[in-house]
């Protein structure tokens, strides 16, 4: 490696972090706590024994897991303002992630949910329980031990897939190097260390799920 790359690379890391602190792990985390919001919705909406409401959720999760993210990005960010609907990059980027999140996501918590024993319903429904506060205090927290791998790996995918905000003008840390590359041409090295970056976050995010799992599966009974 030469001293003009060793250079460029030295000079490209203030940006890219500026890039991934101010653009991909912001996008990430909002994109990703909304995202579970809605999860959870459609997740309940799709275990609804009225008949409407489940068929509303499973069309909406078809559609999501159907169809690609960029296609998604694109149909907010290009097409809704053939609609008279305009939103800005950042909005649209987070309104298409959220989204994904929740298509995806609802899956995982509605199979979090199932698996849950019939018998856990009953008992709290025998101790004069309604249903939200069964769900709240009995189901969810035992889902939440089931769903934490599955999740997650969506959060792990979701940093990586910040990178397709680029193509609407957002800018992350793939615009950043992006945006690096063009007077330089230098594209492999510039691409290289933001590629780093973002191994360097989903090492840190799996870090943290190892230690979630551990730490969730000392209240398992043995």
């Amino acid at each position: 490696m030469d001293q003009s790359t060793v250079e460029l690379i030295r000079s490209s890391l203030g940006p890219l972090l500026e890039g991934m602190v101010k653009g991909t792990i912001p996008l990430t985390a909002i994109s990703f706590v909304l995202g579970l919001l809605l999860a959870l919705v459609v997740a309940l909406m799709r275990l609804s024994p009225i008949w409407p409401v489940s068929a509303i959720a499973r069309f909406y999760v078809s559609v999501i897991r159907g169809t690609p993210l960029l296609v998604q990005l694109f149909i907010i960010f290009y097409g809704l303002p053939s609609l008279g609907a305009t939103i800005d990059p950042w909005p649209s980027a987070v309104l298409a992630f959220t989204l994904n999140v929740g298509g995806y996501a609802s899956e995982i918590i509605r199979a979090a949910i199932i698996s849950v024993p019939r018998g856990q319903w009953e008992a709290a429904q025998t101790v004069g329980m309604n249903y939200p506060t069964t769900l709240r205090r009995i189901i969810l927290p035992q889902a939440a031990r089931v769903s934490v791998p599955p999740l997650s790996n969506t959060l792990i995918s979701l940093v990586k897939d910040t990178s397709l905000a680029s193509t609407i003008l957002v800018t992350e840390t793939f615009r950043k190097a992006q945006e690096l590359a063009g007077p330089t041409f230098e594209f492999f090295t510039l691409y290289m260390v933001a590629a780093a970056y973002y191994w360097a976050v989903c090492l840190v995010l799996s870090f943290a799920q190892s230690r979630l799992e551990t730490r969730l599966d000392r209240y398992v009974a043995s």
